[in-house]
């Protein structure tokens, strides 16, 4: 973690960032930065001038020069490689960064615990970690990559993506025939500002949804693991005790922390409804393809045909793609399950 620059009076801090044409990475960074105590109050200079830039406690994507020391963060210079991993062994991710990494890695866990305390979570040590790496993963990584032009897939896109963050901060740029005003620096301020709010708002959601919504989940699923043999000897399914909760990339985590084998092929769950759904484990998180889909021949069959059709009294639906499916019961959705399983063994 970066130790704090020399204090001044609140009223004289200065975050530097680049003027003209703003983009996603800057504008994340420096909100982060107005999220602490000691930049609060700072003043954001937008310029390229070096000799106002020397005069900024901390300056972001410009400049030409990374050092944490002097609170220097920019990414631009032929030289600069640096990725979490390279910063950071114990990180996995390789992506270069961004001004919004560089501010993220060495400010992060202190932002994280400025936005829990504002919310009067409890916040232990263990939750920073896991928002931490979370947090990246899912948020700051993109960030880091489409600023430094780094493609999503090897091969070429299915569909264009035009809805994302970055995407809309560069919308928000002055237009090049909008009539602006005399004072185009106040206006681009201004649609920084804007652009600083939005961004903030959702990176702030996300933290609530993370802290409030996802961390308790944890707790959900580490015990369906550890009681998946008395829903089904063979340990490949699991009961969650509240339907609902995000529970895909916790089971991920927890397979391959306990090295659970063989893996986890349905998750079990009550809807609102008080009805039962049985859904598949994907191969990997984000992946559209299941370790095991349920039944070829009860794809996109409904009520009492699928009841007809399996022999499970009960049955709702299971989808075209074979990858949820429902019951009236529990007893229901959990011989959808192992007839699945037993069909694949045999």
């Amino acid at each position: 973690m970066s130790e704090l620059p020399l204090k001044k009076a609140k009223s004289t801090m200065k975050i530097g960032t680049h003027n003209g044409t703003f983009h996603c990475d800057e504008v994340f960074a420096c909100h982060m930065l107005k999220l602490l105590p000691q930049y609060k109050d700072a003043e954001i200079v937008r310029t390229r001038d070096q000799a106002l830039l020397d005069g900024c406690d901390i300056v972001v994507d410009v400049g030409g020069v990374f050092d944490p020391e002097k609170h220097r963060y920019d990414h631009h210079q032929r030289t600069f490689s640096e990725s979490m991993n390279s910063l950071k062994l114990e990180k996995k991710w390789v992506t270069k960064l961004s001004s919004a990494g560089l501010v993220y890695l060495h400010f992060g866990q202190d932002v994280l615990k400025e936005i829990i305390a504002k919310k009067s979570l409890d916040c232990s040590q263990e939750l920073i970690d896991k928002l931490y790496d979370k947090v990246y993963e899912f948020f700051v990584e993109e960030i880091d990559a489409i600023d430094n032009g780094i493609h999503q897939t090897d091969g070429k896109p299915r569909f264009a993506t035009t809805t994302g963050l970055s995407s809309r901060v560069g919308n928000l740029n002055p237009r090049w025939n909008e009539d602006i005003g005399k004072d185009r620096a106040a206006f681009e301020m201004n649609r920084f500002t804007q652009a600083m709010r939005m961004v903030g708002e959702e990176f702030e959601d996300r933290i609530d949804y993370y802290a409030t919504s996802w961390w308790p989940a944890r707790t959900l699923v580490a015990n369906a693991i550890q009681n998946r043999h008395n829903v089904d000897e063979s340990g490949e399914i699991i009961n969650l005790s509240e339907g609902g909760c995000p529970w895909k990339d916790h089971l991920f985590t927890m397979e391959e922390e306990l090295n659970i084998k063989p893996t986890i092929k349905f998750v079990l769950y009550s809807d609102t409804n008080g009805k039962w759904r049985v859904q598949c484990v994907p191969e990997m998180l984000g992946s559209f393809n299941n370790r095991l889909s349920l039944m070829e021949e009860w794809k996109g069959i409904r009520d009492e045909k699928l009841s007809e059709i399996s022999g499970i009294p009960g049955c709702v639906f299971v989808h075209a793609n074979g990858f949820i499916g429902g019951n009236n019961t529990y007893e229901g959705v959990l011989e959808m399950s192992r007839q699945t399983l037993k069909a694949r063994k045999d």
